[in-house]
């Protein structure tokens, strides 16, 4: 659907969200890194990895493979925050096993496997009913 506004407008609009854009994606990978820094100075400075310590990782590894979607493609694949949010699930419980009540932890398996069949039906779908590339995208899938 086309813009209403008026083109002086829009086209310096876009300019300034382009690289505001492109500043959070830099700062979002530097505090990932960070992050991701931090917790291998802390596995090594207790000399010993534990399983929440390797799940913290996966989900920083998804987040930067979730900038490196966006900066190829122009947008995140939905799947992305699903396995952010299945291995938050599990680092959680993982962490808490033995403060959590029982019922907690049904709910957050019952949660997580909700998000994996998500993700399945989402593959499924894209496998049985590819997206088209919208023409205005093209510059994105060269």
């Amino acid at each position: 659907m086309p813009s209403h506004l008026p083109k002086s407008f829009s086209k310096p609009f876009l300019k300034v969200f382009h690289i505001l854009e492109a500043v959070l994606l830099v700062a979002i990978t530097l505090a990932t890194l960070f992050a991701m820094v931090n917790e291998f100075v802390h596995v090594f400075s207790v000399r010993q990895i534990q399983l929440t310590d390797i799940l913290l990782m996966f989900i920083y590894l998804e987040v930067l493979a979730m900038v490196q979607q966006f900066v190829m493609n122009g947008k995140i694949p939905v799947r992305y925050p699903i396995y952010i949010a299945m291995m938050a699930i599990a680092r959680y419980i993982t962490l808490g096993m033995k403060e959590l009540d029982a019922v907690l932890v049904v709910w957050l398996a019952l949660a997580a496997f909700i998000l994996a069949a998500a993700t399945l039906l989402i593959r499924a779908g894209h496998h049985y009913w590819p997206y088209e590339a919208p023409e205005n995208n093209k510059k994105y899938d060269e």
